[in-house]
């Protein structure tokens, strides 16, 4: 066993002298899914990096950007529940992969697009086939991950939503320099996309018994965590699949969804308006945009992926699960909505970038949500809870492009846009503080 093995092995595990050392393959599938995620966001990010042009090409107004930039979130909200459904009856390695192949086709086309209308269509098919990808990721959380590695396993998996949307910002500006426009850099997105869902399928497994690589040490150790979930269950009514209903009467699901709601109101607005706002407020060009979405969006990876390891170390050392959660997403909610407050008053781009840096790395702490599914639900019903918790979240997804172009329409600014945010963030810290983060529900 590793030094980083024993350091954060789960208190009461023996580790016994001259026992096989525990290969690590479920750190490696969750880096593999960073990886995933990564390109996902990259690819859901690009045309808000590539939007100054595109806008200007198509003659967009800032409401029809907005519906523009919504169209993604329309569909991707909507299939959220069902396949979640669908990685609970068919497995995370089926839809993970179905997902990557679809949705590196439908980007490809919407480098393809003539006007509004064909972009529009395009967005709505990346959002139908990147619908899986999260979900997923939440139910191999549950089925590969110890429960006190979870919360590591939760913001690595979601730290690829930064990454790629600040690694994005420069991927997709430096092909349309390349390239001399933003669509070749659009169909080379996909093309990696689908070629990524490939690997996909030769690597991922819907249980770590059926991986080549894992021994056995490293399959008991997970097991040894999903019996006794299993017997807490069996106490609580069973492991069998539930569906959403039954979730539906507890606090602690629907402050999951508000929480992930109010989360997604401040991220999605900044992904998908914080390139032009930098443009158009600020005054920068495409070089700084790429640059500066870097800085953003890397704090934000930066502080999710040590928010995962700060929450686990914590539980390691002993403090409850409600403490460390509602400790560490409290103070994250009250940074973000000063951060916030912060830019709408300070006129210097600088310091408007700083601030929103600090913003991104302590907001995606609530990236430990994605372990929320598997505490409240089980393994056996991670999907669904996965799936609504998404919903929930792109509702946000869908609504806050279209508010933010309406208001900086009406205002001819974005002081109006951030407040807009800031109440987002209000949302997301009552709803984290309300959230029982320590069992599963009985149902």
């Amino acid at each position: 066993m590793s030094l980083q093995e024993e350091e954060f092995a789960p208190q009461g595990t023996d580790i016994a002298v001259g026992s096989p050392r525990r290969t690590r393959v479920r750190w490696k599938l969750f880096i593999l899914l960073l990886a995933l995620v990564t390109i996902n966001y990259v690819d859901r990010g690009s045309i808000s990096v590539a939007l100054p042009i595109i806008q200007r090409e198509f003659r967009l107004t800032p409401e029809l950007v907005g519906l523009l930039l919504s169209a993604f979130f329309w569909t991707y909200a909507l299939m959220q529940v069902p396949v979640g459904w669908l990685i609970d009856r068919f497995g995370p390695r089926k839809v993970v992969t179905a997902s990557c192949l679809g949705w590196g086709a439908a980007t490809a086309a919407s480098g393809m697009a003539g006007g509004f209308l064909s972009m529009f269509i395009a967005r709505t098919g990346i959002g139908i086939t990147e619908a899986g990808v999260m979900p997923a990721g939440g139910k191999l959380n549950a089925i590969w991950m110890h429960s006190k590695e979870r919360g590591r396993g939760a913001t690595i998996l979601d730290a690829g939503a930064p990454l790629g949307a600040g690694v994005g910002g420069i991927l997709i500006t430096g092909l349309i320099g390349a390239f001399g426009g933003w669509r070749m850099a659009f169909v080379i997105a996909g093309i990696v996309t689908v070629a990524l869902g490939a690997f996909i399928w030769w690597y991922v497994r819907d249980n770590p018994r059926q991986h080549r690589a894992v021994n056995d040490a490293e399959a008991e150790y997970i097991e040894a965590s999903q019996r006794a979930e299993d017997e807490e269950a069996r106490a609580l009514g069973g492991t069998s699949r539930r569906g959403l209903a039954p979730y539906l009467k507890f606090r602690s699901f629907w402050a999951m969804c508000f929480g992930w709601l109010g989360f997604n109101g401040v991220f999605y607005g900044l992904l998908t308006w914080g390139p032009l706002y930098l443009a158009q407020a600020k005054g920068f060009n495409l070089n700084s945009i790429g640059w500066s979405t870097f800085v953003i969006f890397g704090s934000g990876f930066i502080g999710e992926i040590l928010g995962g390891a700060l929450a686990d170390r914590l539980r390691a050392k002993g403090y409850g699960t409600n403490v460390v959660m509602r400790s560490l997403l409290g103070a994250s909610s009250v940074i973000v909505t000063a951060g916030l407050v912060g830019v709408t008053v300070v006129g210097d781009s600088i310091t408007a970038v700083a601030l929103l840096s600090v913003v991104l790395f302590f907001l995606r702490w609530v990236g430990l949500f994605w372990a929320v599914p598997a505490t409240l639900g089980g393994r056996t019903n991670a999907g669904v809870l996965g799936g609504a918790m998404n919903l929930s979240g792109n509702i946000a997804g869908f609504v806050t492009p279209i508010a933010v172009g309406f208001i900086v329409g009406a205002t001819g600014g974005y002081t109006g846009a951030l407040l807009f945010f800031v109440g987002s963030a209000i949302i997301m810290g009552a709803s984290v503080l309300a959230l029982d983060y320590s069992r599963r529900l009985p149902v």
